[in-house]
């Protein structure tokens, strides 16, 4: 390898981008210039999405109406919910959101008169309802309405899932982990939309693309593992001791550091926030303590800090969505940063096209098989 080339093209500025800065110095996290403090604090999703998709937050009509419109659009066609039905309950839940994006892509193309916005949009409204209905068919073979009366994506998600309105603490702590999974620069799974939209392919080939990409260990999945290491535990001196013996054996542990980030990720303490509410809530004295144990011990035996998959794991438990549901909900949310990323690429497109060191054999001569 070749003192140029860059493994995982760490460091490589890859394109230019108004959507987000992750880890700049003096700015941290922001979405078009927005703290993620501030957003998470005083925004809402529906708010995030409108400002990450055209540029500006939205005015309150705008969010009325924006609200309303995605609220019209979670119903599934009957073709999709034939697809959904025929999807083993033994299917991860990402590959049922990856398989309905495409076929969703089939029945209702990208075109000059269902655009980026709209098709975005319609993505916005029903990948909860997508991810709900194949839940309650393959558990109980139960065919439910898609629609609810939730002004929030939060919301109808957890309304879908529970069969009842959820808390106005539950929406919250949801809506804000939505906010904070919106967007983050050009992770794999945003660069790989924006390879797929560097061809002049369609938005759902992105999304769908996108979602294979999240669908890897190594980019989501981290607050599913994070959860079962946490869950393992039954106080928190057993955590202690279990995670020291998970560092002496050299093991992962999912849910700490980041490749960008250095000191802190600003979102887990927002999570944090939302975990220890919600373990109150419930009166909880084992997992956001056995948490805070194991942030503790990592850091003061390996420097490492909790990113937002750590604490999220406790606040989507808390909520009752089950574990292996925990990266579908980066779908529900990151469709709208990804759709951003969506409509920069095509703004300025040129095909994304990196060139390779060449480590293989030098140049030989070929053998006819009867001399091998």
């Amino acid at each position: 390898m070749t003192s140029h080339s860059t493994q995982g093209l760490a460091g490589v500025v890859a394109g230019r981008t108004a959507l987000s800065t992750v880890g700049k110095e003096g700015c941290g996290l922001t979405y078009r210039g927005y703290s993620i403090e501030d957003l998470a604090a005083q925004a809402t999703f529906e708010e995030v999405g409108w400002l990450l998709l055209r540029g500006e937050l939205p005015t309150a009509q705008q969010l009325t109406d924006y609200r309303a419109r995605l609220q019209s659009l979670r119903e599934l066609p009957a073709a999709l919910k034939a697809v959904l039905e025929q999807l083993p309950d033994t299917a991860h839940p990402m590959d049922v959101l990856r398989t309905s994006c495409s076929a969703l892509g089939c029945l209702e193309p990208e075109s000059a008169t269902a655009g980026t916005f709209d098709v975005t949009d319609r993505l916005l409204a029903t990948f909860p309802s997508m991810l709900a209905y194949w839940h309650w068919f393959q558990t109980q073979t139960k065919r439910i309405e898609t629609h609810s009366e939730e002004d929030s994506i939060a919301g109808h998600f957890l309304h879908l899932l529970h069969g009842q309105r959820p808390s106005e603490l539950h929406r919250q702590a949801f809506d804000s982990s939505l906010i904070l999974y919106a967007e983050h620069e050009f992770n794999a799974s945003t660069f790989t939309a924006r390879v797929v939209t560097s061809t002049l392919s369609d938005i759902y080939s992105a999304i769908t693309g996108a979602i294979g990409t999240l669908r890897g260990p190594l980019h989501g999945g981290a607050n599913e593992a994070a959860f079962d290491l946490i869950n393992r535990f039954t106080t928190a001196d057993d955590a202690e001791r279990g995670v020291m013996d998970l560092l002496a054996r050299k093991e992962k542990i999912m849910g700490f550091g980041h490749r960008v980030y250095r000191d802190c990720d600003p979102r887990s303490p927002i999570i944090q926030h939302w975990a220890k509410r919600l373990a109150e809530e419930v009166g909880d004295t084992r997992l956001y303590p056995v948490s805070e144990r194991i942030e503790a011990v990592l850091r003061r035996e390996k420097k490492l800090f909790p990113n937002l998959d750590f604490y999220s794991a406790s606040v989507f438990h808390f909520l009752g969505i089950p574990t292996l549901y925990f990266t579908p909900l980066f779908v529900f949310s990151r469709t709208a940063g990804w759709a951003a990323h969506v409509l920069e690429q095509r703004s300025e497109n040129r095909l994304i096209r990196p060139t390779a060191d060449y480590i293989g054999s030098e140049p030989r001569a070929f053998v006819p098989i009867t001399e091998r």
